[in-house]
């Protein structure tokens, strides 16, 4: 468990990040993200979950850097591919909670933890679907498709691009920008932007590449 002084520790450096994003968000929102990161910590003991081990250190590597890809988001339902134990899903559903995100992990421990999470912070804007990517059903796709976790970007179109609706977007997060990657994009994608991400506290570089599917 996170002792109180850690908790806030937290608090104050999520408080301090929050203040240098372009982001509001009220009290209860940051509850609710204290409360995730109060979760993933407990269960990241037995799960193993994530490799960032130092809850102060989850506020910048996991909270702010999956909120910085917040005011690029314009869909009111998006799919986060591969969410792992949430990233950049649950920050982001608690940023939006008018927004729908489904998160979609095939690993059994993490979904059951994301389902954990739903409960226990009564994120009603959020469907977990344990399963791979070309398992999952949707009539009409989705608009927007979100990941952090794949290894290069045609991976993550060639596999993802079923559930994506026709004309919707692919939104990368990467470390630095993927000039190589993006010179071999699948026929039928281009790129639309490339945006370098501002996460206060952190000097790694971050960039979020978006992608449209041809319609």
């Amino acid at each position: 468990m996170i002792s109180e002084e850690q908790y806030q520790q937290c608090r104050q450096e999520l408080v301090n990040g929050l203040a240098h994003m372009p982001l509001q968000l009220a009290d209860e929102q940051v509850e609710k993200l204290l409360g995730y990161l109060s979760l993933l910590h407990k269960w990241n003991r037995a799960y193993n979950l994530t490799s960032v081990r130092d809850p102060i250190q989850m506020v910048e590597r996991h909270l702010l850097d999956s909120l910085s890809i917040g005011p690029y988001l314009d869909s009111s339902r998006i799919i986060d591919v591969g969410t792992g134990p949430g990233l950049p899903g649950i920050p982001l559903s608690i940023l939006f909670p008018e927004k729908s995100f489904t998160l979609l992990d095939s690993n059994g421990k993490r979904s059951r933890f994301l389902q954990q999470v739903k409960i226990e912070l009564a994120l009603t804007n959020i469907h977990i679907f344990h399963g791979r990517v070309e398992q999952h059903q949707s009539d009409q796709g989705y608009p927007e498709v979100i990941s952090r976790a794949f290894a290069s970007l045609q991976d993550m179109l060639t596999w993802s691009d079923c559930v994506c609706a026709d004309g919707g977007r692919f939104l990368a997060m990467k470390g630095q920008y993927p000039e190589q990657e993006l010179a071999q994009l699948p026929q039928g994608f281009k790129l639309v932007n490339g945006h370098r991400l501002e996460v206060p506290g952190s000097d790694a570089e971050r960039h979020l590449i978006i992608i449209e599917r041809a319609s």
